[in-house]
């Protein structure tokens, strides 16, 4: 069965990056670990619009966790090594590992991480658009 392509209107050009981009977010977002909220932090006289980024990491420590952006996706993966020495009577609490994506926009910046009570936070900034007019000109070629 073919598929119609999303951005498939004629005054749409050049955005099939676009479309490549919304086909891995909608494969990659069926697992639900580890949750995450995303929230909008208004600007203040110190910084500007900040987007953050928070996920339930509950057991995992710093070194447990990795973050770094790929080709404009921020990578967040988790891996908890299982410690053979212990005996559990109930192991209610795997350890497990995850790997969850986000696609960010041209010009979005990572301002840093941060693990608190189980909760790793990660910033970002948001890019102020920059409007930009240029005139063409037209050439005469009579």
């Amino acid at each position: 069965m073919s598929r119609a392509p999303l951005l498939n209107s004629p005054f749409l050009l050049g955005f099939d990056d676009i479309e490549r981009a919304l086909e891995r977010v909608s494969r990659g977002a069926s697992d639900g670990y580890p949750p995450y909220n995303i929230e909008r932090l208004a600007s203040d006289d110190a910084s500007p619009e900040r987007l953050r980024i928070t996920l339930a990491v509950a057991g995992f420590s710093r070194d447990d966790l990795d973050v770094s952006v790929e080709e404009n996706q921020l990578m967040i993966r988790g891996r908890q090594q299982d410690d053979k020495d212990r005996r559990f009577l109930h192991r209610g609490i795997a350890a497990r590992q995850f790997q969850r994506a986000f696609l960010l926009a041209d010009g979005m910046q990572v301002l840093g991480a941060d693990l608190r009570n189980g909760l790793l936070s990660v910033d970002l900034a948001r890019p102020e658009p920059e409007r930009v007019v240029r005139k063409i000109n037209i050439l005469a070629r009579d």
